[in-house]
């Protein structure tokens, strides 16, 4: 496909990133981004060896790995990070083991994965945006249980299969963006746009617009420099993304 299409499809999954971002940061649950996107590498490794499609792999192992997490949260006494560590380690542990290919290696650490194919753009806009649209239809109740789930439950919601949608959008954010960035660094996209953004907003409203604005404009700067400079796309990403953060740091705190 023309690298326009590409361009596209990293916008739009870039902002669902930012508002999945957002919403973790709230729940505090941040850096849960980085550790989940490492539970897709043992998927990554099983497709190199199927020879199938890395980000169908992925996504296997991934939402597998988000079924374990909410059950091991729901049935035992592990915190949310307890139980994601758990997951995260055995998952980089197999996909070292799986994946013995240097090249396939770092495609599925820093993105890549060959050109992009009309079902991938087309399933990766579908995502992204239904992201979006989940997100606004659970706001509410994604606010009311992150401040007093005692609240919520009084009201009717569901608080645990609330946190079971979010983990599985959650899971969605990272799947579409892991071409880009690949499992390494795919969770600096939820992470980084989102603290940027919570340092230079007060109002909500603000805080998951300016996430997901940070998100695209990380990722449409990395593209730019990595496309002129003839860098790795994930890791120019990262290092702008970054840059966006130390700068919002300039700004003062009221």
């Amino acid at each position: 496909m023309p690298p326009i299409f590409a361009i596209i499809l990293a916008i739009v999954s870039a902002a669902a990133a930012g508002l999945v971002g957002a919403f973790a940061l709230m729940k505090r649950t941040i850096l849960a981004g980085d550790v989940m996107s490492h539970i897709a590498i043992p998927g990554l490794g099983l497709a190199v060896l199927w020879q199938i499609n890395p980000i169908a792999g992925g996504g296997l192992t991934l939402f597998a790995g988000i079924l374990l997490i909410w059950h091991l949260q729901e049935k035992t006494e592990l915190s949310a990070e307890a139980a994601i560590g758990v997951i995260f380690a055995s998952s980089v542990a197999l996909g070292a083991l799986l994946i013995h290919s240097d090249e396939s290696l770092i495609d599925a650490l820093f993105g890549g994965f060959g050109a992009l194919t009309t079902p991938e753009f087309v399933l990766g806009v579908a995502v992204s945006i239904f992201i979006v649209v989940m997100l606004s239809v659970l706001r509410n109740r994604l606010i009311i249980s992150l401040f007093s789930p005692e609240l919520a439950s009084s009201a009717g919601i569901n608080v645990n299969a609330v946190n079971l949608w979010f983990l599985f959008l959650f899971g969605l954010a990272i799947l579409a963006s892991l071409r880009f960035l690949g499992a390494l660094l795919v969770g600096s996209l939820i992470i980084i746009p989102a603290s940027a953004a919570r340092q230079l907003t007060h109002s909500l409203g603000n805080f998951l617009a300016t996430s997901a604005l940070l998100s695209v404009a990380a990722m449409l700067i990395g593209f730019g420099f990595a496309h002129a400079y003839g860098l790795a796309l994930g890791p120019t990403v990262v290092v702008a993304a970054a840059a966006i953060f130390v700068l919002s740091l300039l700004k003062k705190k009221k």
